[in-house]
């Protein structure tokens, strides 16, 4: 799973940067477009776009993955969802899905705090850590960590005999 996540992040960077030139030169020829165009509206979208757009890149990169938490979080608590729920989002290595749920319980929290807690340690630190890796590499680093934390999980459920399920990385 590492391996695969570190080479999609590779060809994603590569392909993101081929994106950012391409873009520099169409902006370069329109310029001129920026006087002609009306401006949108919209006070709301004016402020979203704002914040957006003050916002660092790790700090969009870790917007994303606090949206996916939040949305977790959200199905949790759906009683239609619950079975979907244990199957997919915990991690137990006595279940018949073995694979999926090490890497979507990565993105399962139980309790409004473990989750808050846990995404305002990762705003805290996505800054200087996406400045230093690129977006695609921090997701990679991330995608992976919860998988082997996983993984190790299940061999020590495993030498334990303890076979509940568990969520989060």
């Amino acid at each position: 799973f590492t391996g695969s996540a570190f080479g999609s992040a590779a060809i994603w960077q590569y392909e993101s940067l081929k994106s950012r030139v391409q873009t520099y030169f169409e902006e370069a020829r329109a310029d001129w477009m920026d006087k002609v165009r009306p401006q949108k509206r919209g006070d709301f979208r004016k402020q979203v776009n704002s914040w957006w757009n003050n916002l660092t890149e790790g700090q969009r990169t870790v917007t994303g993955i606090i949206a996916a938490n939040v949305f977790v979080f959200c199905l949790w608590r759906l009683p239609g969802m619950r079975r979907i729920m244990f199957t997919y989002f915990t991690s137990n290595p006595s279940s018949r899905a073995l694979c999926s749920p090490m890497l979507l319980s990565t993105f399962s929290h139980f309790s409004l705090f473990h989750m808050a807690a846990n995404m305002y340690v990762l705003w805290s630190f996505s800054s200087s850590i996406v400045s230093l890796l690129g977006c695609e590499q921090f997701i990679a680093v991330y995608l992976s960590a919860g998988v082997i934390s996983t993984f190790v999980s299940y061999v020590a459920k495993m030498a334990t005999g303890r076979f509940e399920p568990s969520l989060g990385a």
